[in-house]
């Protein structure tokens, strides 16, 4: 362990810090979510090629035309769906390489996260076995319609662009709880949506860019 989060080079501590240095500039202000952020070595989640820009504030390819988001998106909407207080069960549609579900795992008491392609569901679970997170189950599963049996979540994160709110996912979301997603098709924006109890508050936040969330399994 002690290996991968020392690391020499581009995926030193030292690199890590900077990356928080920066996050903190772009207006990051959760700490708890900043020291989750340094907690995870982002590098071994990336291909071997891409380790000495995994630090960089950039998203970068993980296959299958997926991507790994750019750190300033991982930082944002984890304070988002915090907002300043402990998670509890946590529903995250769009495991990808699993860097992001890593960072919720520090910040929630339980993850549970759903990934459509089934290749890159194998290669997060050895990410995250390697990390030795005991509060994930991951599933393989179409984001699209939550987890529905595990329901209701204290809070959920859709990592992919969706045209418009999944109705069973807010049908998953606790009273009291807080749903992010981006949604659009060539401009889109974030989204937080809370359940009062009585009904969806939705707040439209700022300009982002993700990949489109996508039906069915593979």
């Amino acid at each position: 362990m002690a290996t991968v989060m020392n690391g020499i080079g581009m995926t030193s501590q030292r690199t890590r810090e900077r990356m928080l240095a920066r996050l903190r500039e772009q207006g990051i202000r959760d700490e708890v979510t900043l020291a989750a952020m340094g907690s995870i070595a982002r590098h071994i989640f990336v291909d071997e090629a891409l380790a000495s820009r995994a630090y960089e504030d950039v998203s970068l390819p993980i296959g299958f035309g997926q991507t790994i988001s750019q750190p300033y998106a991982v930082a944002r909407m984890t304070e988002i769906l915090r907002t300043g207080k402990p998670l509890g069960k946590v529903l995250e549609i769009g495991t990808g390489c699993g860097y992001q579900t890593a960072v919720l795992s520090k910040v929630a008491s339980e993850v549970y996260s759903v990934e459509r392609i089934s290749p890159l569901l194998m290669k997060a679970r050895k990410h995250l076995r390697e990390l030795r997170l005991s509060n994930i189950k991951l599933k393989h599963a179409d984001g699209n319609i939550g987890l529905p049996e595990l329901a209701p979540f204290d809070a959920i994160m859709v990592t992919a662009a969706a045209p418009h709110v999944p109705q069973q996912l807010l049908q998953q979301l606790a009273p009291g709880g807080r749903l992010v997603i981006p949604v659009g098709t060539s401009e889109q924006f974030l989204y937080l949506i809370e359940n009062t109890g009585t009904e969806y508050r939705q707040s439209k936040l700022e300009s982002v860019k993700f990949v489109p969330l996508l039906g069915g399994t593979n």
